[in-house]
């Protein structure tokens, strides 16, 4: 699925954007705080919105229930939709994730590294999926099978809280010494390049919108720059600024994030009340 996020032709590419992520944002910016169950009829119509049909929009909110990311309740003949508290979580984390500063990049570093090993069974292909997904999150980077690297201080403990990996892996703090360079390291373990054209590619699609412009829908670009913003920093492993070159175009897109998220939150949430149909959360009263 594919969506303009400028909504009117003057986007220079398009963002491929996941349903589930779509959901993830909306329910992580509009119904987490608000307390509130969703009728599955404004969430199909949001995802068909930013091009998704119905009924991958109702697989989307299927798969989602089924993984315990929402809950699903009847009120006679409407079906409405809230978070589970590990859906809450998620959302949260997705959140904080690409609000807090500092997304792109640090810029401030004492030089330490985190080292994750880890070695556990062939058939364990679920849980080294799992793993290598979490790592990926908080910003490490694969340098060989089974070790991976961060310039600088992680919780690696609250990483995989949950995973049951513990006794597999083996976590160090450092700093690389010679004949090891810094530099090479960080170039074996991330594709620089690649993340460059991402954020090279968001800057594209938002430069030169007007977000807020007279019938332009709030709400749904709220959404879709959120989810596209997070599909673009989701895994950067946000690099000190010693090893990214001065024109890193990482830093305009997260200034450019910041200030058409502020422009369209008010009007977005407005729209969000008028328009939805909700219940309130029992669970969340």
């Amino acid at each position: 699925m594919s969506a303009d996020p400028a909504g009117s032709g003057e986007a220079t590419a398009e963002a491929s954007l996941r349903p589930q992520s779509v959901l993830l944002v909306y329910f992580g910016d509009f119904v987490a705080d608000e307390g509130v169950l969703v009728a599955s009829s404004s969430l199909v119509d949001l995802l068909d919105r930013v091009g998704v049909g119905e009924a991958a929009a109702r697989a989307t909110l299927s798969r989602m229930t089924r993984r315990g990311l929402l809950r699903r309740e009847l009120r006679g003949r409407r079906a409405y939709f809230g978070l589970t508290e590990h859906g809450l979580r998620t959302v949260v984390g997705g959140r904080t994730r690409v609000r807090d500063d500092g997304v792109t990049t640090t810029s401030r570093w004492d030089g330490a590294w985190t080292v994750v090993a880890f070695s556990m069974p062939e058939t364990w292909q679920r849980e080294r999926h799992d793993l290598r997904a979490r790592l990926g999150w908080a910003g490490f980077g694969m340098v060989q099978a089974g070790l991976w690297v961060v310039p600088r201080r992680v919780d690696v403990t609250a990483v995989v809280d949950g995973l049951g990996l513990d006794d597999h892996l083996r976590v160090f703090e450092g700093t690389p010494a010679g004949p090891t360079d810094a530099g090479r390291l960080v170039a074996e373990a991330y594709d620089l390049d690649a993340l460059a054209r991402r954020y090279t590619g968001f800057l594209g699609r938002w430069t030169d919108t007007d977000g807020a412009r007279t019938g332009a829908d709030p709400l749904v670009r709220f959404v879709v720059l959120g989810t596209d913003w997070l599909q673009v920093v989701r895994d950067d492993p946000r690099l000190p600024l010693d090893f990214l070159p001065d024109d890193w175009p990482a830093v305009p897109a997260e200034t450019l994030y910041r200030s058409l998220i502020d422009r369209l939150a008010a009007p977005a949430l407005d729209r969000f009340r008028l328009e939805t149909d909700v219940i309130p959360d029992p669970d969340r009263a």
